[in-house]
């Protein structure tokens, strides 16, 4: 299946509110059937494991609603861990669900406004992660994002879609089911012809200087890279 990036309904900066919260409802519902914390938190449990008794710090690059990174943040107080969480995005409207979100859920996470493509990324973390995210930008500007979060002091993960004609079926048909929601419909779809696949992502990673990146196959029809600093 060849790539083909096509602007998504989620990205207009003027989508209307209630659109956008019924949206985010859905990825919500996505990322649990999907268990998208669970893809990232193995590395981050070993990394915590081997750093016993060191606080950590986290950042989630376009953390959308904010439920991937208060799922970590809970993951690492039910282990024990010091693992102290922030999310980053672009969009002021998704910021302020993400912050009613961790409220609601008891999470100490802050949220705060930073385009990943609009200058650098703060330094200052331990582990940068993104979900579902690479796949909205050409490789030129993935390989800039990836480069960005490479500046993480210890470890960098991506979990993203899987291009392919499974994929896409799988996208379609598990959209209408987990959710109502008409923009989640159109740019589910969307969004797995957008993708890489783990070749690809490879490629992209060298490019970034994540030249010791593994990129692993993970269920539903994702791929998850990981760099580690030496």
């Amino acid at each position: 299946m060849q790539r083909k990036r096509q602007p998504e309904v989620m990205d207009q900066p003027d989508l209307d509110p209630a659109l956008h919260a019924a949206a985010l409802r859905g990825l919500r519902r996505i990322n649990w059937i999907s268990r998208s914390s669970a893809i990232l938190w193995p590395a981050i449990r070993d990394l915590a494991r081997q750093h016993s008794g060191d606080s950590l710090r986290l950042l989630d690059v376009a953390t959308g609603g904010g439920d991937i990174p208060i799922d970590l943040w809970h993951k690492a107080r039910r282990a024990g861990f010091d693992l102290q969480v922030d999310g980053c995005d672009r969009n002021e409207y998704a910021l302020e669900q993400a912050r009613e979100l961790a409220k609601q859920r008891g999470a100490d996470v802050r949220f705060f406004a930073q385009d990943a493509l609009g200058g650098p990324l703060p330094e200052e973390y331990d582990i940068v992660v993104c979900s579902l995210f690479l796949h909205h930008f050409d490789p030129s500007d993935a390989v800039v994002i990836l480069r960005r979060m490479g500046l993480a002091r210890r470890l960098v993960l991506v979990n993203d879609l899987r291009r392919g004609v499974g994929a896409w079926l799988l996208a379609w048909v598990g959209a209408r089911i987990l959710t109502r929601c008409r923009v989640v419909h159109i740019d589910g779809p969307l969004s797995v012809a957008g993708a890489y696949t783990c070749a690809e992502a490879r490629d992209l990673a060298r490019e970034a200087g994540l030249t010791a990146a593994i990129v692993r196959r993970r269920w539903p029809c994702r791929w998850l890279l990981e760099w580690h600093r030496n």
